[in-house]
C-alpha cells in the first residue's frame, strides 16, 4: 500500500494540544478539549486549525493543511521586510484575513494571529469542501472533489477570494454572532496531525511548521524549494 498522501520525509505525528489558555472556541471529543485562540503564536495555533471549519460566501471547507509563519522574525514570512501597502492586513489585529497573490495568478488566504502588529499568520493550504459543493465545482470545473481545495491557490479560488478580501475579520463562533463581512471559523473533528517542513520555502526551511491531517487525500504534495542554501537565514 502506498504511503498516505502528504506524508513526506521529516514528517512526524504530533500530539493534540490540550489546556491552551484564553479560549474563544472549544472543540470537544471525549476527554480532549482543544482551544482555538487567535492570540497564540502561529506555530502553536496552526496545529489547532487542522480539522477546523472555514466558511465564507456559502462555502465551508474543513481545513486539512496549514502552515505557520512567525512574522518579522521569520525570513520565510511576508512580514520579514516590514510593513508595506500590500501586507498591511498582515500587520493588523489577530483574527484578520490576509490575502496575497501567488505567482501572479492565485489568491491565498491567511489568518493573522499572535501579537497585534507582529505580522504572524497561518496560511490555509488545503481542505475538503463540506458545504457549497455545487458552487465550488462551478469555480473549479472538471476537478475531483478531493482536489477542489487542494493547495492554497485552489482553496482561495473555491472561496472566490480576491485581494479586496484582505483585511476582512475572521469571526470565531456562530454565524448569528459574526459581522456580515466576516469569514467564519469554527472547530471540527479532532484528527491526527502530522508536521514537516513548509512547502517551497528557501529560507528557514527546516522549521517543521507545516501541519496536516495525517493520511487525508485532500492534502497537497510537499515540494522542496530548489533555491535552498543550507544554513542561509535558517534557525
Amino acid at each position: 500500500m502506498p504511503p498516505p498522501r502528504g506524508r513526506r520525509a521529516g514528517a512526524s505525528v504530533c500530539a493534540l494540544i490540550e489546556g491552551i489558555a484564553t479560549g474563544i472556541t472549544l472543540r470537544s471529543t471525549g476527554q480532549t478539549v482543544v482551544v482555538i485562540d487567535v492570540g497564540l503564536a502561529a506555530g502553536e495555533l496552526a496545529a489547532l486549525l487542522v480539522g477546523a471549519l472555514l466558511s465564507d460566501g456559502g462555502i465551508t471547507v474543513r481545513l486539512t493543511e496549514v502552515e505557520a509563519y512567525a512574522g518579522s522574525g521569520d525570513p520565510a514570512s511576508h512580514a520579514w521586510r516590514g510593513p508595506r501597502p500590500a501586507t498591511a492586513a498582515l500587520f493588523g489585529a489577530p483574527g484578520t484575513l490576509y490575502c496575497y497573490r501567488s505567482h501572479g495568478l492565485h489568491i491565498c488566504g491567511n489568518l493573522v494571529c499572535g501579537s497585534p502588529g507582529g505580522g504572524s499568520a497561518v496560511l490555509f493550504r488545503a481542505g475538503e469542501v463540506v458545504d457549497g459543493l455545487a458552487l465550488a465545482r462551478a469555480r473549479r470545473p472538471g476537478v475531483s472533489e478531493t482536489a477542489l481545495a487542494r493547495g492554497p491557490g485552489n482553496l482561495g479560488r473555491v472561496f472566490g477570494w480576491s485581494l479586496a478580501d484582505s483585511g476582512r475579520p475572521v469571526a470565531l463562533g456562530s454565524a448569528a454572532d459574526r459581522p456580515d463581512s466576516a469569514v467564519l471559523l469554527n472547530p471540527g473533528a479532532v484528527v491526527p496531525v502530522a508536521t514537516g517542513p513548509r512547502v517551497g520555502v528557501s529560507v528557514a526551511y527546516q522549521r517543521p511548521w507545516r501541519f496536516w491531517a495525517d493520511g487525508d487525500p485532500t492534502v497537497s504534495a510537499y515540494r522542496r524549494s530548489p533555491r535552498i542554501v543550507p544554513g542561509r537565514l535558517d534557525w
